[in-house]
Parts: C-alpha cells; sequence; structure tokens
C-alpha cells in the first residue's frame, strides 16, 4: 500500500476504540491458558500477587489527599447519591440478576456478574468524562474518591451478605481483606505527608507499576481457574448473554442516574458528575479483591467486570462527547439565520 492510501485509510472513532489496557489484559489471560502456573510455581506467584495487592491499596492512600477528601465533604448530597447507586442501586440489579439463571446466565456466571455489582466506582475515567461533558470536575473526584474508600469495607461486607458461601466467604477471607486492602491503604495515608511527594514526583512510573501489578493478579488467578477447570464451563453463547444483560444494566444505572439526580433537584453539572461516577465500576479495585474474595473461582469472577469496564468506556465516551455539545445556562443556543437572496438587478 502506497503512503497516499493509508493517508486516507478511515480512522476508528473514539467510541469504538478498545483500551491498550484491556488488550493487555486478554493477552494475560491467553497466556495464563497457555501457560499457567502451578505447584511451587503458583505458590510463589501467589505470594507476589499478595504483595502487588497490597502495593495498590499503599498506593491509593499514599495518593489520596485528606484535606480534599475532608473539603469535598462540603457537597455531601451529592456523594450520598453516588454511593447510594454504587452500592443501593447496583446491588439491587445484581440481585435481579438471579431471575436469568438458569435461561440466561450460569451460576457461576451470575456470581460474577453480582460481584460486578458490589464494587466500587472509577475516579479516572469519571473524572476525564465529567470534564469532556463540563461537568462538576472537584465533585467527580472526590465521589471516587469516597466510592473507592468505601469499597474497602463495603464490597467484602456486600458479597459476604449476598453471595454468601458461593463465594467461599469466611472469617479468614474478611480478615484477608483487612489485612491486604484496609491496613495497606490506612499506611499510605499516615505515611502520605512522607512519601506524598515521591510519589507525586514519580507518577508516570509507578502508574506502570499499578498497572503491572493488576496484570500479575490476573495471570495468578486465571492461572489458578485453569488448573481448577473452572473454564470448562462457559460457552460462547452464555459470554453473548453476558454481554445482553451487561447492556441491560448499563443502560439501566446510566439512566437512574441521569433521571433520578434531576427529581432530587441537582443542576446540569452535578448531574453529569452523579451520571459518571454513579454508572461506573472500577477494575482496577475489583480485580484485586476478587483475588483475595474468590480464590480458584476469581477468573470467572472478574470476567464480567472485565466486559462492563470496556463496555462502560465506550458507551459513557459518546455520553460525554454528547454533553459537551450542550448549551450551558450562560450560554444560550444560537439559532442560525435564516439566508438572505439578494435579486441581481
Amino acid at each position: 500500500m502506497s503512503r497516499r492510501t493509508s493517508r486516507f485509510a478511515p480512522a476508528l472513532p473514539s467510541w469504538l476504540r478498545v483500551d491498550p489496557y484491556i488488550l493487555a489484559l486478554i493477552g494475560t489471560v491467553v497466556i495464563a491458558a497457555l501457560l499457567p502456573v502451578s505447584g511451587t510455581g503458583a505458590e510463589v506467584a501467589g505470594g507476589a500477587s499478595t504483595g502487588a495487592v497490597a502495593l495498590l491499596f499503599f498506593l491509593y492512600g499514599v495518593r489520596l489527599s485528606t484535606a480534599e477528601a475532608l473539603d469535598g465533604l462540603k457537597h455531601w448530597r451529592l456523594h450520598l447519591t453516588v454511593l447510594a447507586c454504587t452500592f443501593v442501586v447496583f446491588p439491587l440489579f445484581g440481585l435481579a440478576g438471579h431471575g436469568l439463571v438458569p435461561h440466561v446466565l450460569t451460576p457461576q456466571l451470575q456470581e460474577g456478574f453480582l460481584f460486578l455489582c458490589l464494587v466500587p466506582s472509577t475516579i479516572q475515567s469519571s473524572i476525564a468524562f465529567t470534564s469532556i461533558a463540563r461537568g462538576n470536575v472537584p465533585a467527580a473526584i472526590c465521589a471516587g474518591s469516597f466510592s473507592s474508600i468505601a469499597g474497602i469495607l463495603l464490597t467484602p461486607l456486600l458479597a459476604a451478605a449476598l453471595l454468601g458461601g458461593g463465594g467461599g466467604f469466611s472469617a479468614d477471607s474478611l480478615l484477608g481483606i483487612v489485612l491486604q486492602l484496609l491496613v495497606p491503604f490506612l499506611a499510605g495515608q499516615l505515611l502520605r505527608r512522607w512519601v506524598g511527594g515521591f510519589v507525586g514526583r514519580h507518577r508516570t512510573l509507578l502508574g506502570y507499576v499499578d498497572r503491572g501489578s493488576i496484570l500479575l493478579v490476573v495471570y495468578t488467578a486465571f492461572s489458578e481457574g485453569m488448573v481448577a477447570g473452572v473454564w470448562d464451563r462457559i460457552t460462547p453463547l452464555g459470554l453473548g448473554a453476558l454481554l445482553g444483560a451487561e447492556a441491560v444494566l448499563l443502560a439501566l444505572m446510566l439512566a437512574v442516574s441521569w433521571y433520578g439526580a434531576k427529581r432530587l433537584g441537582f443542576g446540569r453539572e452535578d448531574r453529569i458528575a452523579i451520571q459518571f461516577a454513579g454508572s461506573k465500576k472500577s477494575l482496577a479495585a475489583g480485580l484485586p479483591m476478587a483475588s483475595v474474595l474468590f480464590g480458584a473461582h476469581a477468573s470467572l469472577a472478574v470476567l464480567p467486570l472485565m466486559l462492563f469496564h470496556q463496555m462502560q468506556l465506550m458507551v459513557c465516551a459518546v455520553i460525554a462527547r454528547r454533553r459537551s455539545r450542550d448549551p450551558l445556562p450562560s450560554e444560550p443556543r444560537v439559532t442560525p439565520l435564516p439566508a438572505v437572496a439578494h435579486r441581481v438587478r
């Protein structure tokens, strides 16, 4: 092909582009399927995965400014609305997914579907889409941060209550959450005064550490799943049904968060922040939590979350672009003047 041909080749629209990190996650899953670790190697990988999860939540604690979080409490109605979407409305829809078993979802996929509904909201993508749509960015920052903090406790507690024995929960599971997630997070908050500057200066490098840690968690979880034979229970038809159920879930949450916020009296900018923070689920927080809570069955538990993550990015990119073209209250919509025909004399 000549340079001229490539120059005019059509580019994919932004909403259709796949997140490169999703491609990395898929590649990690393929490697785990072809080369699963077992025996002594599995023990080493499990220990490394445990350390990676602790490091992740330590860095979360260091990055979160306590002063900003306390200042954000002033907008408490908005934050309570986002928390209600994330930890009340979402789980209710997840429980409704029981009605899809066994004709639409298998019991194993339904567990993953419900776990998806219990995960905290995102921070980065909520902020990015709120900014594009010209919404309340500070509120999105605080709402995502509060959701992540609350999720450290609420996600495992809700999972224990709603999934029960099916997820393999016990007192040891909850103790593992405290030791691997909450303790490192609190340590990061306590040490932020001394290490916060270092983390801020090396944000890009530590971002690779974050993502590399999650890839390690995914590899370990999917390796355990391959060795345990959990993937023998999934069919292509089952995956298609899961995608359909998740599309309906996302549409419902986008509608509830947008129109519900309107009924509560929020303005346009706040409604945008509520919609983007209240309709999303965090892959970065959900993957480590699943590895702690589900053990060998974590691969099935995180599959719905991985699919939902990419779906929410594609759909919300379209919504954010459209919202960015809405006239603000101080910017009345301009109607083009009709063309005037001039008679030639």
